[in-house]
């Protein structure tokens, strides 16, 4: 069941990552940075999101309870 639960937090952990890229690519991104030179905050939440869960994900995979 721990490496069921672990390889669903790498699967939602990508799904994360995919999206901060999406929005990071977006129109409205792309924008804010041609204007302020700064990225838009939301990619950056989903990126550290992804990491974060996938993490977890890998760390159920690859430990071992007793």
């Amino acid at each position: 069941m721990q490496k069921v639960i672990g390889v669903i937090c790498l699967v939602v952990g990508l799904l994360l990552l995919l999206q901060g890229h999406d929005v990071a690519n977006s129109i409205g991104s792309q924008f804010t940075k041609a204007f302020t030179g700064e990225p838009l905050g939301q990619a950056t939440h989903y990126y550290v999101a992804g990491v974060a869960v996938g993490l977890f994900g890998a760390f159920l995979i690859f430990w071992r309870w007793k």
